[in-house]
């Protein structure tokens, strides 16, 4: 199959974002050895305090895999920021070369890294007990699901690399991204939280996802969760991508 001008544009731009965060060695293990240690923390020292009606290992991992999504995705809005501040974009915008292949070369690469994370994720779970019981079916949309959230919240965390100024603004608010998970159903079911945080809880992107992807692997009530899940996925997305694509053609680079 012949490849268009812009497909070539954009796996250059893959290939160079890629690269990138092989060498920023501190971004790459934050997104990925951080949760893990997260995991290691909440299982083995919080795990024996928390009732979740389980074992803790296997109501914890969902929450996990959200976390490594949130820690992969803080650096995509970093790098975005420093692309457009560095001089870089302002030279690619002399090329003959797509606006839109910069950004989905970052959120291609966010993807890959969230990815490996979670992989490593879910084998370090079954090291320290985790025994899902789900079929090849339930495995593959489990994997589409996350799939689907690593997208959603890469493009997010895109947009807010266009939107602000500098890396740092880019860290401060990508934060606020990493904090979802913990106000969810996440480390502890969403009824044993203080009763102002309940509403809060239960209704944003998080916890849906978190509920389908622990019933596909745990066999837990699913509900309505899993198109709630697919709903906030879908939304992120589409108006993440329309809002990073918009304003990356307007902002002026540096």
């Amino acid at each position: 199959m012949r490849l268009t001008p812009s497909s070539i544009d954009a796996r250059v731009m893959i290939g160079r974002s890629v690269r990138h965060s092989i060498r920023n060695v501190e971004a790459l293990l934050t997104s990925v050895i951080l949760p893990i240690v997260i995991m290691l923390l909440f299982v083995t020292v919080f795990g024996g305090a928390l009732e979740t009606g389980s074992r803790y290992v296997d109501y914890v991992v969902p929450g996990i895999i959200l976390l490594c999504a949130g820690f992969g995705s803080a650096s995509t809005a970093v790098t975005v920021v420093t692309d457009l501040t560095n001089g870089i974009v302002k030279r690619f915008r002399t090329m003959p070369m797509s606006s839109s292949a910069v950004l989905i070369g970052h959120v291609t690469a966010s993807i890959a890294r969230n990815l490996v994370a979670t992989t490593l994720v879910v084998l370090v779970g079954f090291l320290v007990g985790w025994r899902p019981n789900a079929t090849v079916l339930e495995w593959l949309a489990s994997g589409a699901v996350v799939l689907m959230f690593v997208a959603a919240i890469s493009w997010a965390a895109a947009a807010v690399g266009v939107l602000v100024k500098t890396p740092d603004a880019a860290n401060g608010f990508t934060f606020m991204l990493l904090f979802l998970p913990y106000i969810s159903s996440a480390f502890v079911p969403t009824d044993t939280l203080p009763s102002f945080l309940q509403g809060f809880a239960r209704n944003q992107p998080a916890t849906p996802v978190i509920e389908t992807l622990r019933g596909l692997w745990m066999g837990t009530p699913i509900g309505n969760q899993a198109w709630w899940a697919i709903a906030w996925c879908i939304g992120i997305f589409a108006l993440s991508y329309l809002v990073a694509s918009w304003l990356f053609r307007r902002r002026p680079a540096t």
